[in-house]
């Protein structure tokens, strides 16, 4: 690994104005899943990338497919395909930021934005197409072919948390999105991912008659690097019915109260509550989940991004690929069913060779869930002592509890809820996002 990591983007084959405008944003060494998988995409290889959160893959498949697209810029280059709509507009910004010299053209398509002005976009043919698979399937099912005919020219497909694109949430807008661009022999697939399923594992033994072999690189062996070393994991064993209690404690204590933080939970009714009552106690605090609005969402990730909210409570939508360099805590205030997606969560923190912090609040009921991750991580956690009963009791319990009943009171008033039922309801009529 350290010999590929020590090549520079002149020696992977990368243009040299991108070589430019990589210098100038102060990226000029490789990571070794750059140095891998560069050479090999720009030789005309499908590729597998598998490496550790953090750890540069974007990059990984970006300089590729814009050094092929500066040979000959014209029409849809290249579609790149994943999960959550915080993460496509994340790869966005990055290639618009590398081909900024070069008059690219990008176009975001993800749910929650305006649908007449997508078309619209993709009427104009954009050289690269970042998108949710739910908003770029109902393009092609409804939007007609002068907005989406494009696509069948296209040379790249990438699906980025591939993990997560080819698990069976996504099988029908992955299948009508692939359906749209040209078949697998007359264009590069590339799939990246920080975990290596057996879904992914299956592409390996797909040859396309008439392509050069498929390249896989995985950093390392995967199982033995889920977490980096510099990732301290903790856990606090907590009755149910105190867990918000714990939770402001564990926030507001001497060695995080000035630290950022991620909370993770399960619901998104769970993460609104905690969003209320946390900001009632004058917590610093911001969230992300599925029912807000998108023009919300972008909103809080930019506040937590700038440092004017320091806790950000999350669904998983936050869990993959999104590149917050400063989060020192992670809490999983729900523990995850998945031991990869407690990976992926553990992943917003420790980044590129920082110290972090991963702390569990485990119930009776996660016995099993933990036993799991300690499996999967091949590392044992140890108990937090930053916490304790007595504290909890004689500081905080009461103004925690009174603060989320008002919270909930204020939420029922508010039919908080609503939104996604009504969501539910354009899905149906084919608005899927």
């Amino acid at each position: 690994m350290s010999d590929l990591s020590a090549r520079n983007f002149k020696a992977l084959g990368c243009s040299k104005w991108l070589i430019d405008t990589l210098n100038a944003m102060k990226i000029t060494q490789p990571t070794a899943i750059q140095s891998a998988c560069i050479p090999e995409i720009l030789r005309g290889r499908d590729c597998i990338g598998g490496a550790k959160t953090g750890s540069g893959k974007t990059i990984a498949f970006a300089a590729p497919m814009l050094t092929k697209w500066s040979e000959d810029p014209c029409g849809m280059f290249g579609v790149v395909l994943t999960p959550t709509r915080e993460l496509a507009m994340q790869i966005a910004e990055q290639f618009t930021a590398l081909g900024s010299n070069m008059n690219i053209r990008v176009s975001l398509v993800v749910g929650g934005e305006n649908i007449v002005q997508q078309a619209l976009e993709l009427q104009r043919k954009p050289h690269f197409i970042i998108a949710t698979p739910g908003r770029l399937a109902h393009h092609i099912l409804h939007s007609g072919d002068d907005t989406i005919g494009g696509l069948m020219r296209t040379k790249f497909l990438v699906l980025d948390e591939a993990d997560s694109l080819l698990t069976s949430t996504f099988a029908r807008d992955l299948a009508t999105c692939i359906g749209a661009l040209p078949p697998k022999g007359k264009r590069q697939t590339l799939l990246f991912t920080a975990t290596v399923t057996d879904q992914v594992r299956m592409l390996e033994n797909a040859p396309c008659e008439g392509k050069p072999p498929l390249f896989t690189y995985e950093v390392a062996s995967m199982d033995q690097v889920a977490i980096p070393s510099s990732l301290k994991t903790e856990y606090i064993l907590i009755p149910e019915y105190v867990k918000e209690a714990y939770l402001y404690q564990l926030l507001t204590c001497e060695e995080y109260e000035n630290s950022t933080a991620i909370v993770f939970v399960n619901r998104t009714m769970a993460a609104e509550i905690l969003r209320r009552t946390l900001q009632a106690l004058e917590v610093r605090v911001t969230s992300l989940h599925s029912q807000m609005p998108q023009q919300e969402r972008t909103n809080s990730l930019h506040r937590f991004r700038a440092n004017a909210a320091r806790i950000l409570i999350a669904t998983d939508v936050a869990s993959r690929g999104l590149d917050i360099p400063s989060v020192q805590l992670v809490v999983n205030y729900d523990i995850p069913s998945d031991p990869d997606v407690f990976i992926h969560r553990s992943g917003r923190t420790a980044r590129a060779g920082r110290r972090g912090d991963a702390i569990s609040f485990i119930t009776q009921r996660d016995i099993s869930r933990i036993e799991a991750i300690e499996g999967r991580i091949n590392k044992k956690m140890v108990e937090c002592d930053k916490v304790h009963d007595t504290a909890v009791i004689r500081k905080c319990l009461h103004k925690v509890t009174t603060a989320k009943r008002e919270s909930l009171m204020a939420m029922e008033k508010e039919n908080f809820g609503e939104r996604k039922m009504q969501r539910k309801k354009k899905s149906q009529k084919g608005y899927r996002s």
